[in-house]
């Protein structure tokens, strides 16, 4: 079957869902949302610490923000993005205060605003320690209660459609590829339909079920950088991947594995050995509030110097009722499994958590592909840099929804449909009934990147890597050709594709460079102390 569709949003996050309440709003065509589970399950759900944004005028202002920004990415961030960010962030929580999503307030009703690592103010604001599932649970609402957006629930995205897909050759050095819609595959009919759009946005947030442990869910295989890859999009700075230092260490649980917020350490969290000793103080004099790059590699280096599998975060000092309080998902999780945190420390342990690379984009958002935009997770705006400063994450994706909201509307009368498109062909293909090859494979990659291309690498690791990937590829393309589309061969490629990318760019940043920390370069000043 073939849609017809003026916007089409692939993804459905924070980003997306921002994005499309804006050109809803503006009545200039039919949108639609691909989900490929439901509404409700997206990174923004697993978010906890909160939104960064100068609120408090009294002590903070744009430029403490920017510059916390910069340093955090060891200044490889633009600038220019940074100030995109920072200086519309403010607009942008007042418009999702007024679509409904509730920030704690203090008794006098100013923002109860949180501090986190890297920042040099209280600038967080937050919902509890489930932030980012009241910003999904307030825009889910929204726009359910939108007639104009169609949400096509458990679809999945397969390809943008291209000139490719016309019969002309596509290379990277193609000038004006041109995006025109997506191939879909329906759940319901196991049938992949065509979508064709004026304007697409890809949202689909990260990529870190590529990795055995991570705080994402597992539907965040990074199909958006990998669709845009293979479509000779840009895709850069995947070599940065940030790994939260603290992951609740349960074993059985890695995807995700239940995420103890950067929050709880701006509270007055110290980290420790399981013996009670702090370690902190030997790498950074910002102890456990250092950037999380420099935290996850102390931790690391402190579990393979004493030989164990997880380190402490104790907050058995503070008050048990405002810890309660403060944390009450954290303190629920950890008590059904024996923990009570206001006596017990917390075990925990990095894992995979963000990706600060993606789909290269400018400021309004668009890729190196005309008609295709990507906001959220998926994209590289620059803001990041080498080591995304906690809680920019969801102010980045709603202030880069508004600018390519803005600039889509503006051009969206300028295109057509392109009806010469032809429909997905799967003659000759068959169902696959070797499952067993695709699950083997998806163990096989996350265990390549876990054990190569993790917090520390080197170019022996990052050798090996390329050499088992290139052989998985070859496997699973030459699988993906002989039967019919699935979400889970569809999944596969794109995870062998991301680590590839991780892998490739890795190999080229000869440098220890904000989250990118390899044994082969000179290292970084904490480490030589």
């Amino acid at each position: 079957m073939v849609f017809k569709y003026d916007f089409l949003i692939i993804g459905a996050g924070v980003a997306g869902m921002s994005y499309a309440l804006k050109v809803a709003r503006a009545h200039k065509g039919k949108v639609c949302m691909i989900c490929k589970t439901s509404l409700d399950e997206a990174n923004t759900s697993f978010a906890q610490g909160g939104v960064a944004s100068v609120t408090n005028l009294a002590v903070d202002n744009f430029d403490k923000h920017i510059e916390d920004t910069m340093i955090a990415g060891d200044f490889i961030s633009d600038r220019r993005a940074v100030e995109q960010v920072v200086r519309n962030a403010p607009e942008q929580i007042a418009e999702l205060v007024k679509w409904g999503v509730n920030f704690d307030r203090k008794e006098d009703g100013e923002f109860d605003l949180h501090r986190e690592g890297g920042h040099s103010e209280f600038r967080i604001l937050h919902h509890a320690d489930d932030t980012g599932a009241e910003i999904q649970r307030g825009l889910m609402a929204a726009v359910r209660a939108c007639p104009d957006i169609d949400v096509k629930e458990n679809h999945f995205a397969v390809e943008i459609i291209t000139q490719h897909h016309l019969g002309a050759r596509v290379t990277r050095r193609t000038p004006y590829i041109n995006c025109y819609g997506a191939y879909v595959l329906n759940p319901e009919t196991q049938k992949v339909d065509t979508y064709l759009s004026k304007v697409t946005l890809m949202c689909t947030g990260g990529c870190g079920a590529v990795y055995q442990t991570t705080t994402n869910p597992v539907i965040a295989t990074g199909d958006g950088e990998a669709m845009v890859y293979r479509a000779k999009g840009t895709v850069k700075d995947m070599e940065f991947v940030q790994f939260h230092p603290t992951a609740l260490y349960h074993p059985g649980e890695t995807h995700p594995a239940f995420l103890i917020t950067e929050a709880m350490r701006g509270y007055g969290g110290i980290l420790r050995l399981p013996n009670g000793e702090s370690f902190m103080e030997k790498y950074d004099e910002r102890l456990s509030l250092a950037p999380r790059d420099i935290v996850a590699r102390a931790i690391d280096k402190e579990m393979k110097i004493h030989g164990i599998d997880h380190v402490c975060l104790d907050v058995t000092h503070k008050d048990p009722a405002e810890t309660k309080k403060h944390f009450p998902n954290i303190y629920l999780k950890c008590k059904s499994i024996g923990i009570d945190i206001t006596t017990d420390y917390i075990p925990v342990r990095p894992a995979a958590h963000y990706m600060c690379g993606g789909i290269k984009v400018d400021l309004n958002g668009q890729s190196s592909i005309e008609r295709l935009y990507a906001i959220g997770e998926c994209s590289c705006t620059g803001l990041h840099g080498g080591n995304r400063l906690a809680s920019n994450s969801l102010i980045e994706a709603v202030v880069y929804a508004d600018a390519a909201a803005k600039h889509s509307l503006e051009h969206v009368d300028e295109y057509d449909f392109n009806e010469k498109v032809p429909e997905w062909n799967d003659e000759g293909t068959m169902t696959n009934e070797e499952k067993v090859l695709i699950t083997q494979s998806v163990k096989e990659v996350g265990e390549i990147m876990s054990n190569y291309v993790g917090i520390v690498r080197s170019d022996l690791r990052l050798k090996r890597a390329w050499d088992r990937l290139d052989l998985l590829y070859e496997e699973t393309e030459e699988l993906f050709k002989r039967v019919k589309a699935s979400r889970d061969i569809c999944e596969l490629r794109n995870m062998i594709n991301v680590g590839y990318l991780i892998t490739r760019q890795a190999i080229e940043r000869k440098e220890c460079r904000g989250l990118h920390y390899t044994t082969d370069y000179p290292l970084h000043a904490y480490d030589k102390k």
